[in-house]
């Protein structure tokens, strides 16, 4: 494959950092670096250096955080996906982001192909390439872990220290990291074997439980339509709101989540997630659902969060499945609107109070006390025609066994 110029998805980590110079002596071609800002926590503008010292003719830095909140993690959070039930899909929401914008700047480049870092093992090679592939469909990919003959990280930390490139990447601390707005994610190295419970040191957003604060903390979510607007009584952009609940629920050791999942290429992995912010925020947007949302909508809606994340981790969001499930689920939350109070103690997020300004909670008819709104002669009739089915049926076992 002929190539003049390629469009590299950059994050100056050890793999993008090789693939640079991989790149230039493989196909003899300018290397145009990408850096797609969603929220990494680290200042950007060094990378400049460092790419252009790995060989790269020119790096872009895209500043995404607010697109990335407001037409990804909103909608997610809305849906309530979580993948197989505990995942907050930190890593996978931010790909079709980071994989638009390549397709983007490939464009404005006029560039030949676009390149990414990820391991022929891995979940993001998909999502990448599926996003690549919707966006530009005679797009050319170039994917280097299925090319080169670099079979580990520390071939790869080799790699980089014989061409002068200094990695983040150590013996010491060899965990491969993703971190955005979102989530902070560990895999490798000790982590592998699932027996091996995660040292303290490892974490690097969330206070060990053990050693947060004795005393809890207690905090206020704002909603308006299932979109967080406010914490605390204060009016917040979805950036800073995001910001300020990690720094406080990561103080009190909430949001750590250490899970073997199954992924997209078979087999299991074991990651080790920090989503403090973010795990207060599903609980939060859940507790306001359970009373402006109705039974039927309710349940039903718990299946589509349940595909809604499938669709996410496997890396079909620029899909028409997941926008028509967009559609359903902004009709359910149109009355998701009021206030969640929650209390943060050494790793627990539990719900201390809500308030809707349309509750469907009506305490005049759950309460256990006198009242004048519910008869419960009534129930008699409801229980006999509920369980009709159930009646027919042990009748006729009955004269069966007559």
């Amino acid at each position: 494959m002929k190539v003049d110029k390629v469009v590299l998805a950059y994050s100056g980590g050890l793999d993008t950092s090789i693939i640079i110079p991989w790149l230039k002596e493989k196909y003899h071609c300018q290397v145009v670096a990408v850096a797609i800002d969603v929220g990494q926590g680290e200042e950007l503008e060094p990378l400049r250096e460092k790419a252009k010292a790995s060989g790269a003719s020119k790096l872009y830095i895209e500043d995404v955080r607010q697109e990335f909140v407001t037409d990804y993690i909103w909608p997610m959070l809305k849906a309530g996906a979580t993948y197989e039930g505990r995942y907050l899909l930190g890593t996978s929401i931010a790909r079709p982001l980071i994989a638009k914008k390549i397709i983007e700047i490939a464009q404005r480049e006029q560039a030949d192909a676009v390149c990414h870092g990820c391991t022929g093992k891995g979940n993001d090679q998909v999502r990448f390439e599926l996003t690549f592939r919707a966006l530009k469909p005679d797009v050319k990919i170039i994917a280097p872990w299925r090319e080169w003959d670099l079979k580990s990280r520390e071939e790869e930390i080799e790699y980089a220290r014989a061409r002068g490139i200094d990695v983040p990447v150590t013996r010491e601390r060899p965990y491969s990291m993703d971190r955005n707005l979102w989530h902070l994610s560990h895999e490798g190295a000790d982590l592998e074997d699932p027996w091996n419970e995660p040292q303290d040191d490892l974490y690097l957003l969330t206070t060990p439980p053990q050693a947060a604060p004795d005393e809890p903390a207690y905090v206020e979510i704002a909603f308006e339509k299932g979109i967080p607007v406010g914490l605390d009584g204060e009016s917040l952009d979805g950036v800073t709101l995001i910001e300020k609940l990690n720094e406080l629920a990561g103080a009190h050791g909430v949001g750590i989540t250490d899970l073997v999942e199954n992924r997209l290429v078979g087999m299991k992995s074991r990651g080790v997630y920090e989503t403090p912010g973010g795990t207060v925020l599903y609980k939060a947007h859940q507790e306001l659902e359970q009373i402006t949302i109705d039974r039927f909508t309710m349940h039903y809606k718990e299946l589509i969060a349940a595909k809604y994340a499938e669709l996410v981790y496997n890396g079909f969001w620029f899909t028409t499945l997941r926008r028509a499930l967009d559609a359903f689920v902004d009709e359910t939350q149109k009355n998701v609107t009021g206030t969640v109070r929650l209390k943060l103690y050494k790793g627990n997020c539990t719900v201390a109070g809500r308030k809707a300004q349309r509750s469907l909670y009506r305490e005049d008819l759950a309460t256990f006390g006198e009242d004048q709104v519910y008869d419960q002669k009534d129930s008699e009739g409801f229980i006999k025609l509920l369980g009709l089915p159930l009646w027919v049926e042990a009748m006729v076992d009955k004269e069966d066994r007559a």
